[in-house]
Formats: structure tokens, sequence, C-alpha cells
């Protein structure tokens, strides 16, 4: 090395130091560039949409509002514009976003041949443009500046970070700020408790518990032996009753395709069977609702605090759905299959002990859909009252959610004939249990996917109909036939869907023979 190039050789020194001092002040999960400001390490926060998933993509988002920018890559304004609305997309898209599932921030690029169709449907004349509404609106519709009614409109003043913020947070009435962190600053968005329309966004966290219930099984390994059949009669019920449409679907191709993921003989190998399963990484191939699912941040069911809520809150959601969509001939065998299912694989022991106790003591059998939901109700209740005791005396619950006995008067004041308030905060209440049941049926029934993005999942569908979901999602020509033996085995469950399965399957049984007499 010369004395000449020294000067800089040191300089570069200082430099690689420098950067040293301000990652070990910044942290781990801090680089300096992100410390200095938003450097190229940060991935894109808004979605980059495009003519061939514009509609699916805004259509199916569970967010309650949707910002779309139009640009131009050759713009220079778009280029500097970019840092803006990224400040701004980072607080609402994703799983780490301070406010995730309120907005979606989205983008279009019509220098791109594929969108000139799509931009000449809302009537871009400029860049970047920003438009704002509810995202199905933007769905196979069009924007014209001249409409007089259109719940889609024009942003006018979101120039800068700072003031796009602003003017979000004029049409939802929240205070937002850039600076935002996740799991602080909830308050900044009004809720309204006794608002029954509330609900309507679980059905998000009822797919996000879904999917992580059926994650949680197959990285603990609990699909075993003694295990199959519960799993099976759980399946079978919410092919024909989950409340999503997506989950439905996904429910049928892993039951129709279960003795092939987890065969009979697969358990007889003694101390091999844990290392058969691993070796069946194949399994998380099998999205039980859907490619969009788990979205990895919860709604309706979000805590204020990271450990709060979440997964338990939309795992009881999706129960009391259970129970208010099956039929009255049903409602025993999904008391059944929801027990089992809690007992088997549900991963918190304490929670599942206390849950089998109370499915034990039941006054069963239960002969109608009210019977089986007025018990789940009544369960959940004691569950809440147990852990609130247990929550105020460690300081462990969430502030801004403590548990309470439900549904609140707000909610339903027909539910409550009385109350007594208690010294220690509870309250005494002579329920109208036929006023509950009904509150029940419409707060889990109709208004929970009221807001769904697929039309069809707020009908009524006939299990024939659920057959054809099942054809349709699958290719399947039948269920395996040790899912059609558990089936069999519950008798005739949950309508003339187990009796398609089975049909099913002796035509398998059927092509099977005849496939080996060929071979003879």
């Amino acid at each position: 090395m010369s004395i000449s190039n020294a000067p800089s050789h040191l300089v570069l020194l200082l430099f690689v130091l420098l950067i040293s001092v301000f990652e070990a002040f910044a942290g781990p999960s801090r680089s300096l560039l992100r410390t200095l400001g938003d450097g190229p390490d940060l991935p894109d926060a808004a979605v980059d949409l495009n003519s061939s998933n514009f509609d699916r993509v805004l259509k199916e988002s569970p967010a309650a509002f949707a910002v779309v920018e139009f640009f131009a890559h050759w713009c220079p304004a778009c280029r500097n514009y970019k840092s803006h609305y990224e400040k701004v997309a980072r607080l609402f898209n994703g799983p780490d976003a301070p406010h995730p599932g309120i907005v979606i921030m989205t983008r279009v690029d019509c220098a791109m041949k594929m969108n000139t169709n799509l931009c000449d449907r809302f009537s871009v004349g400029h860049f970047p443009m920003l438009l704002w509404g509810p995202p199905p609106k933007f769905a196979s519709s069009r924007w014209d500046p001249k409409q007089e009614k259109s719940e889609i409109q024009s942003i006018d003043d979101g120039r800068t970070a700072d003031r796009l913020l602003k003017w979000i947070n004029k049409q939802i009435g929240s205070s937002f700020n850039l600076d935002d962190e996740k799991y602080e600053n909830e308050n900044t968005l009004p809720r309204n408790d006794s608002d029954p329309e509330q609900i309507a966004r679980a059905i998000y966290d009822v797919e996000e518990a879904t999917a992580g219930a059926f994650d949680i099984i197959l990285e603990h390994k609990m699909i075993k032996s003694d295990t199959r059949v519960p799993l099976i009669k759980f399946f079978q019920l919410l092919v024909t009753h989950h409340p999503s449409k997506r989950c439905r679907r996904g429910s049928a191709e892993i039951l129709v395709n279960f003795d092939d993921l987890w065969p009979s003989d697969l358990f007889s190998v003694g101390s091999q069977e844990t290392n058969v399963l691993q070796e069946r990484g194949r399994l998380k191939g099998y999205l039980i609702c859907g490619k969009e699912v788990p979205r990895g941040y919860w709604i309706f069911c979000r805590g204020s605090k990271n450990d709060t809520r979440g997964f338990s809150c939309g795992l009881w959601v999706l129960l009391h759905s259970l129970s208010v969509r099956v039929a009255d001939g049903e409602s025993h065998l999904a008391f059944t299959a929801i027990c089992d299912f809690i007992h088997n694989f549900f991963i918190c022991e304490e929670c599942r002990r206390h849950f089998y106790d109370m499915c034990s003591s039941a006054s069963v059998p239960f002969n109608t859909t009210r019977d089986l939901s007025l018990w789940l109700w009544s369960t959940h209740n004691k569950v809440n009252e147990r852990l609130r005791k247990e929550e105020k005396a460690l300081r462990t619950g969430d502030p801004r959610f403590p548990k309470v006995i439900w549904p609140p008067e707000q909610l339903c004041p027909s539910c409550y004939l009385s109350s007594i308030s208690k010294r220690n905060g509870t309250a005494q209440v002579d329920w109208n249990e036929d006023e509950v049941f009904n509150f029940l049926v419409q707060y889990y029934g109709k208004t929970l996917v009221s807001s769904y993005k697929d039309a069809s999942l707020g009908r009524n569908k006939s299990d024939e109909s659920v057959a054809d979901d099942i054809i349709t999602s699958t290719n399947a020509v039948a269920v395996p036939l040790g899912a059609a033996m558990a089936i069999a085995f519950a008798s005739c469950a949950f309508g003339a869907l187990a009796c398609f399965w089975r049909t099913q399957q002796k035509n398998r049984k059927y092509l099977h023979q005849l496939h080996s007499l060929k071979n003879i």
C-alpha cells in the first residue's frame, strides 16, 4: 500500500467503525440505513397490482378501505413520491404493521402495457393519482371523476406522507401517526363495543385461527392412531359448516386425501412413527383456508398487547359459529366433534383439561341447535369468569379487552331479565335464554359473514352444493377408505354430505377391484 493511498484507506476504516457503532446502538433489528432513513434493505410495503390480480386482491382483501396509486415507473415525480407512499403503507400493510387490516395500500404501474385498460377504467389522467374507497368497489368496476355518486373518490391532498395520513385519518375518524409502533397507539381508532356489526370483521380471524390450529397439529405431530377419527369428525364438521367457503374447500381437500397423507399402517411402525411423519413435509402444502391465509395478523381479535386475544379469540368465534350453523339432528355429533377436537389437539394443557371437564359434565345428548349453542355460550362465560380472576390477580389480562360476562347488555338488552352487581365487580344475571339464542344465531351466523368478500358465502347452501364444492376444488372421486369408515361409524352425520362421501368410496373400491383383476 503506497503512502498516497493511506488517507483514503484510513477514511474507509473509520467509516466501517462508524457503521459498527451505529448498529450497536440501534440494536440487532435495525441497520444503519434504517436508523438514518428509509434504506434499500426495506422491502416495499405497498402491494403491486396489475390487470391479472387487481380485481381478485381487492375483492378478497379483509381491509375496510383501500388506497390505489396509479403511477408510471418512468415518471420522476412518481419516483420521488414513492418514499412518502411507503411510509404510510408500512402503517397498514403486512403482519408487522402497527395497524393491519384497516387500509390496504396498493399501486398500479400504468406504464406497463398489460395495465393500459385497467388504468383507462379509472380515468387515469396524471401521475401519481390516488383513489380511495372500499376494496370490493374497485373490483370489476370503473371510475370517472364526473360521476356524481361513487364510493370511490380521488385523494386530492396526499402529496407527502404527513398529508396523506392526515387525509386518511379524517376519512375514518382515526388519529394514526407515522411513528406508531406495533401494539402501541391502539386507541387511535374508535371502537364501538355495542355495535353488533363489529363481529363481521372476525370472519378473517376465523380463517386465521383455522389455519393456525392446523399448523399446530402438523408442527407438533399430533395425528396418531388414536386421534385420526376425532380429527376426521372435526374436518367433516368444518367441510359442512365452516363459515368461510375457502376453509370448507381446504378442509374437504385434506379430508378427501386423508388416507394418502396419514395411512392407517403409518402408526403400526412403533418407534419409526416420528421419523416417518418428519419426512412428510409435503403436508404443509395443504392450505386449509387457501393461499391468502395465514395473513399473519388479527383484525377483530387483535389485542392491545402481543400476547393477548388473537388465536384463542378466533377459535372461540369459530366454535360459536359452528354451533349455530348445524341443524337440530346434527347438534350432538357437533358437540362430540368439538369436545374431542379440543381434548386431542388444543396445545394448552390446562385449557384443554378445563374444557373437557365441562364437556364431561354437560347434560347430554343435545337434541337441538339451541341446546348446543346455549351450552357453548354458558361454557365460554364460565371460562371468562375463571380467567378474569386469574388475570386480575396476576395482571396478565388485556387492559382494553378485560374478560366480561357476555354478551354485554349494550349488545343485547333483550337478553337480560335482570342484573345484580356483586362486590367483586361481576354481575349476577337472570338471562332470557330465548333472546340469547336468537342473538347468537344472528351474531355468529348472518352478521359474521356479512362482510365476507365471497358473495356466495352468505347464502344457505345445501349439502349437495357443498359436495359440488368438494368435487370442484379437489377433482377427487372418493374419500379414502379410513376416512369413509370413520364417517360411516359416525352414522349419516351432517346431512347428505357423509352419504355422498360413502357412495364415492364404494365407487373407488369397485374401481380398485377391477384394477386388481386386470393385473392377475
